[in-house]
C-alpha cells in the first residue's frame, strides 16, 4: 500500500509542475506566440493527467506523462525558443522533472502493481 502512497505523491507533485508550467508565462513574462502558448498546452495536459491520475489509476495516464514531461524537455530546441533563457529554463527543467516522476511512478507500479479485484 506505501507504493500507492508514492504514486500519489507523484501525481500531486506533476500537478504542482502542470500548473507551474502553465502559469510560468504570467510568472516570467514570457513572449507571446509559441512559447506562452506551449507552456499553456503543455502545463494543461500535465495538470489534467495529474488529476486523471490521481482519480482513477490508469497506466496510460503516466505514459502520456512522461511523453508530455519528454515534450517539454526538448520543445525549446524544436521551436526554436529566442530571447531569454527563462523560458527555457522553465520548460526544461518542468520538463524534466515531469518525465522523471512520471518514470519513477511507471517503475512503482511494475514493482507492485495494484490489485484491481479483492483477495479472498
Amino acid at each position: 500500500m506505501e507504493s500507492w502512497s508514492n504514486a500519489k505523491l507523484c501525481d500531486v507533485a506533476n500537478l504542482i509542475l502542470g500548473a507551474f508550467l502553465f502559469f510560468s508565462p504570467w510568472i516570467f513574462v514570457f513572449e507571446d506566440g509559441k512559447v506562452s502558448q506551449n507552456a499553456a498546452i503543455a502545463g494543461i495536459i500535465i495538470a489534467v493527467l495529474a488529476i486523471a491520475a490521481l482519480s482513477a489509476f490508469a497506466v496510460w495516464e503516466e505514459w502520456l506523462n512522461l511523453i508530455v514531461g519528454l515534450w517539454a524537455l526538448i520543445s525549446p530546441w524544436v521551436l526554436g525558443f529566442q530571447g531569454s533563457t527563462t523560458p527555457r529554463t522553465v520548460h526544461v527543467i518542468v520538463g524534466a522533472l515531469v518525465a522523471i516522476l512520471a518514470a519513477v511512478e511507471l517503475w512503482i507500479m511494475s514493482q507492485t502493481p495494484p490489485r484491481l479485484t479483492a483477495t479472498r
